[in-house]
This record gives C-alpha cells, sequence and structure tokens, in this order.
C-alpha cells in the first residue's frame, strides 16, 4: 500500500457571504489566524486568552526564524472555535492584545477533518 502523508489544513480568508456558500456544500472548522504574536506566548496563553469567546476545539502556533533585517522573531497562532457564532464574537472583540503585542487577528474557516477517518487510513497504509 502506499504510504499517506499528513495533509496541510490550508485556511480560507473569505468574507462571511462566501463562508455562508462554501458552508453549504461542505462541514467547516472556523477559527482566527493570529499574525504578529511574540515568541514568547505558547499555546496555553492564547488558548486561555481566546476562551472568553468560546469552546477551542484546536489552537497551534508556529514561530519563524529570527528575521536579520528586523533582529526579530515573531509567531503565527491558529485557534478554532467550536461554532461560526464564537469564531465571529472573537474576531469583532479585536483589536486584540496577547503578550504585551497588539495582534492582527483574521477570521478564517478550513475544511473540517474527521480525524478518526484520517487515523484509520494512516494506520490501514503503515501495515
Amino acid at each position: 500500500m502506499e504510504k499517506m502523508e499528513p495533509q496541510r489544513r490550508v485556511y480560507i480568508f473569505l468574507p462571511k457571504k462566501h463562508r455562508t456558500a462554501l458552508a453549504k456544500k461542505y462541514k467547516l472548522d472556523h477559527g482566527l489566524v493570529i499574525k504578529d504574536l511574540s515568541t514568547n506566548v505558547n499555546e496555553g496563553i492564547l488558548q486561555a486568552y481566546f476562551r472568553q469567546w468560546g469552546s477551542i476545539t484546536t489552537c497551534t502556533i508556529k514561530k519563524s526564524p529570527q528575521d536579520s533585517d528586523s533582529k526579530s522573531a515573531s509567531a503565527l497562532g491558529y485557534v478554532s472555535f467550536s461554532s461560526e457564532e464564537e469564531a465571529d464574537t472573537a474576531d469583532w472583540a479585536g483589536p486584540h492584545y496577547i503578550g504585551g503585542m497588539e495582534v492582527e487577528a483574521k477570521r478564517v474557516v478550513s475544511l473540517k477533518v474527521d480525524m478518526k477517518i484520517f487515523h484509520y487510513k494512516v494506520h490501514l497504509s503503515e501495515e
């Protein structure tokens, strides 16, 4: 059997009217991409901050290497919520200040991934 590589999630920034049309055909995860995060911020801090607007289902941070021009490093975060309404409320609550810095939050959607099926397919491909 061919070995399956984990798929990267794609986060789509769309106006609300287009998100609604996309939601008619696909199940979506609703969240925010957080730009300009301090590298001192971890998933726990990010999750604790956004928990006030709803139930967090995913929280990840990707840190970029230090930029030699600006002499500073930054991080990019993603937070998904259990509902579209929670993600909208968190987005509208901005501006957001996390770790003492103002960050840029962008409302995004991604196709919902059934992790049980994904895990099952990966497990089968390894046998």
